[in-house]
């Protein structure tokens, strides 16, 4: 069982920045990528970015060059740089991990945590 903590939500003034960080206990060394999701309210849940073991990366358009995904492997936590911020990132941001196919590609979700860009 793969566990996932997350932090750093908070509000925040249009033109912010925030950084988000996701930790990883349980079994760690079968996750292959990390990721972020976001789900504003009647929104669905969407894709932020994510990054694999092997480093690749890949992000939404909509926070591409604003927002920076990195990952301590060592630390088994993922972090994300949210830079530029705009009243449309407001939502909740879980933390995604998937595990090797080998494991089955099972996905985990943490708890998530709150967002919220305004003046």
């Amino acid at each position: 069982q793969v566990t996932l903590v997350e932090s750093g939500g908070n509000l925040v003034q249009p033109g912010g920045s925030l950084r988000l960080s996701c930790a990883a206990s349980g079994g760690t060394f079968r996750i292959n990528a990390m990721g972020w999701y976001r789900q504003a309210p009647g929104k669905q849940r969407e894709l932020v970015a994510t990054k694999a073991r092997d480093g690749s990366t890949n992000y939404a358009d909509s926070v591409k060059g604003r927002f920076t995904i990195s990952r301590d492997n060592a630390k088994n936590t993922v972090y994300l740089q949210m830079n530029s911020l705009t009243v449309e990132d407001t939502a909740v941001y879980s933390c995604n991990a998937v595990l090797f196919p080998i494991y089955g590609s099972r996905t985990y979700w943490g708890q998530g945590t709150q967002v919220t860009v305004s003046s």
